[in-house]
Protein backbone atom coordinates (compact mmCIF):
# COMPACT_ATOMS: atom_id res chain seq x y z
CA UNK A 1 0.00 0.00 0.00
CA UNK A 2 1.24 3.49 -0.83
CA UNK A 3 0.50 6.24 1.65
CA UNK A 4 1.60 9.74 2.53
CA UNK A 5 4.52 9.66 4.89
CA UNK A 6 4.03 10.45 8.55
CA UNK A 7 6.43 12.05 11.08
CA UNK A 8 7.92 8.70 12.11
CA UNK A 9 8.93 7.77 8.55
CA UNK A 10 12.07 9.93 8.02
CA UNK A 11 14.09 7.89 10.53
CA UNK A 12 12.94 4.62 8.93
CA UNK A 13 13.73 6.00 5.46
CA UNK A 14 17.18 7.14 6.58
CA UNK A 15 18.00 3.55 7.58
CA UNK A 16 16.57 2.25 4.32
CA UNK A 17 18.57 4.81 2.32
CA UNK A 18 21.81 3.55 3.90
CA UNK A 19 20.99 0.00 2.75
CA UNK A 20 20.08 1.24 -0.74
CA UNK A 21 23.31 3.29 -0.93
CA UNK A 22 25.34 0.24 0.10
CA UNK A 23 23.61 -1.81 -2.59
CA UNK A 24 24.27 0.86 -5.22
CA UNK A 25 27.96 1.04 -4.26
CA UNK A 26 28.25 -2.76 -4.34
CA UNK A 27 26.97 -2.56 -7.91
CA UNK A 28 29.57 0.07 -8.83
CA UNK A 29 27.12 2.98 -8.79
CA UNK A 30 28.39 5.96 -6.80
CA UNK A 31 25.00 7.66 -6.53
CA UNK A 32 24.26 8.05 -2.81
CA UNK A 33 26.50 8.29 0.24
CA UNK A 34 26.67 7.48 3.93
CA UNK A 35 24.78 10.70 4.64
CA UNK A 36 22.72 11.45 1.51
CA UNK A 37 19.85 11.18 1.38
CA UNK A 38 19.37 11.60 5.10
CA UNK A 39 16.82 12.42 7.74
CA UNK A 40 16.90 16.14 6.93
CA UNK A 41 16.04 15.41 3.27
CA UNK A 42 13.14 13.18 4.24
CA UNK A 43 11.90 15.64 6.85
CA UNK A 44 11.91 18.42 4.24
CA UNK A 45 10.06 16.16 1.79
CA UNK A 46 7.50 15.40 4.50
CA UNK A 47 7.08 19.10 5.35
CA UNK A 48 6.47 19.82 1.65
CA UNK A 49 3.77 17.12 1.46
CA UNK A 50 5.67 15.24 -1.22
CA UNK A 51 6.91 12.14 0.59
CA UNK A 52 5.15 8.84 -0.07
CA UNK A 53 5.99 5.39 1.26
CA UNK A 54 5.23 1.86 0.17
CA UNK A 55 4.25 -0.21 3.17
CA UNK A 56 3.44 -3.91 3.48
CA UNK A 57 2.45 -5.56 6.75
CA UNK A 58 3.38 -2.33 8.60
CA UNK A 59 6.93 -2.39 7.18
CA UNK A 60 8.17 0.41 4.92
CA UNK A 61 9.75 -1.19 1.85
CA UNK A 62 10.15 1.82 -0.42
CA UNK A 63 9.51 5.50 -0.95
CA UNK A 64 9.44 8.31 -3.44
CA UNK A 65 9.46 12.09 -3.21
CA UNK A 66 7.40 14.21 -5.57
CA UNK A 67 8.07 17.92 -5.85
CA UNK A 68 5.64 20.21 -7.61
CA UNK A 69 8.27 22.74 -8.57
CA UNK A 70 11.29 22.20 -10.80
CA UNK A 71 14.84 22.26 -9.46
CA UNK A 72 17.12 25.13 -10.48
CA UNK A 73 19.79 22.70 -11.68
CA UNK A 74 17.38 21.48 -14.35
CA UNK A 75 18.01 24.73 -16.26
CA UNK A 76 21.18 23.06 -17.56
CA UNK A 77 19.25 21.04 -20.15
CA UNK A 78 16.38 21.64 -22.58
CA UNK A 79 12.94 20.23 -21.80
CA UNK A 80 9.88 19.62 -23.94
CA UNK A 81 7.39 20.72 -21.28
CA UNK A 82 7.11 23.67 -18.92
CA UNK A 83 4.81 22.59 -16.07
CA UNK A 84 6.60 19.63 -14.46
CA UNK A 85 6.55 17.67 -11.28
CA UNK A 86 9.90 16.24 -10.17
CA UNK A 87 10.76 12.82 -8.74
CA UNK A 88 13.51 12.43 -6.17
CA UNK A 89 14.76 9.62 -3.98
CA UNK A 90 12.80 6.72 -5.45
CA UNK A 91 14.05 3.70 -3.51
CA UNK A 92 13.11 0.12 -2.74
CA UNK A 93 14.50 -2.11 -0.02
CA UNK A 94 17.22 -4.18 -1.74
CA UNK A 95 15.80 -7.35 -0.16
CA UNK A 96 12.49 -6.67 -1.91
CA UNK A 97 13.62 -5.69 -5.39
CA UNK A 98 11.85 -7.31 -8.31
CA UNK A 99 8.61 -7.57 -6.33
CA UNK A 100 6.91 -4.75 -8.24
CA UNK A 101 7.32 -2.12 -5.52
CA UNK A 102 9.19 0.33 -7.75
CA UNK A 103 6.60 -0.16 -10.48
CA UNK A 104 3.76 0.57 -8.07
CA UNK A 105 5.53 3.69 -6.78
CA UNK A 106 6.14 4.97 -10.31
CA UNK A 107 2.55 4.28 -11.42
CA UNK A 108 1.35 6.12 -8.32
CA UNK A 109 3.50 9.16 -9.17
CA UNK A 110 2.45 9.24 -12.82
CA UNK A 111 -1.24 9.01 -11.87
CA UNK A 112 -0.77 11.73 -9.27
CA UNK A 113 0.88 13.98 -11.85
CA UNK A 114 -1.81 13.34 -14.46
CA UNK A 115 -4.58 14.05 -11.93
CA UNK A 116 -2.87 17.22 -10.66
CA UNK A 117 -2.68 18.91 -14.06
CA UNK A 118 1.08 18.83 -14.57
CA UNK A 119 2.31 18.27 -18.11
CA UNK A 120 5.41 16.22 -17.33
CA UNK A 121 7.72 14.60 -14.83
CA UNK A 122 11.44 15.30 -14.54
CA UNK A 123 13.94 13.03 -12.85
CA UNK A 124 17.69 12.58 -12.77
CA UNK A 125 19.97 9.66 -12.05
CA UNK A 126 23.66 8.89 -11.92
CA UNK A 127 25.15 8.16 -15.36
CA UNK A 128 26.21 4.68 -14.17
CA UNK A 129 22.81 3.75 -12.73
CA UNK A 130 21.78 1.51 -15.60
CA UNK A 131 19.02 -0.15 -13.57
CA UNK A 132 17.28 3.19 -13.02
CA UNK A 133 17.82 4.26 -16.62
CA UNK A 134 16.19 1.06 -17.88
CA UNK A 135 13.37 1.49 -15.36
CA UNK A 136 12.71 5.06 -16.55
CA UNK A 137 12.77 4.03 -20.21
CA UNK A 138 10.25 1.29 -19.45
CA UNK A 139 7.82 4.01 -18.33
CA UNK A 140 8.39 6.18 -21.38
CA UNK A 141 10.85 8.66 -19.89
CA UNK A 142 13.15 10.17 -22.51
CA UNK A 143 16.71 11.37 -21.97
CA UNK A 144 17.10 15.14 -21.99
CA UNK A 145 20.80 15.56 -21.38
CA UNK A 146 23.56 15.69 -18.82
CA UNK A 147 23.49 17.88 -15.70
CA UNK A 148 27.20 18.62 -15.19
CA UNK A 149 26.86 20.48 -11.90
CA UNK A 150 25.49 17.36 -10.18
CA UNK A 151 26.85 14.60 -12.48
CA UNK A 152 23.43 13.28 -13.38
CA UNK A 153 21.53 12.33 -16.52
CA UNK A 154 18.14 14.03 -16.87
CA UNK A 155 14.93 12.34 -18.06
CA UNK A 156 11.45 13.62 -18.86
CA UNK A 157 8.06 11.94 -19.07
CA UNK A 158 5.11 13.56 -20.85
CA UNK A 159 1.68 13.39 -19.26
CA UNK A 160 0.13 14.31 -22.62
CA UNK A 161 1.25 11.33 -24.67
Amino acid sequence: MIRKANPSDPLVLDRLARRVADDLHASGIDQWSATYPGIANFQADLANNGLFVYEKDNVVLGSVTVKFVSDDVYREVSWNHTYPAVIHRLMVDPDHRREGIGIELMKFVLDLVRNSGFDSVRVDTHPDNFRMKAFLTRFGFEPRGYLPSINRDAYEWSARE
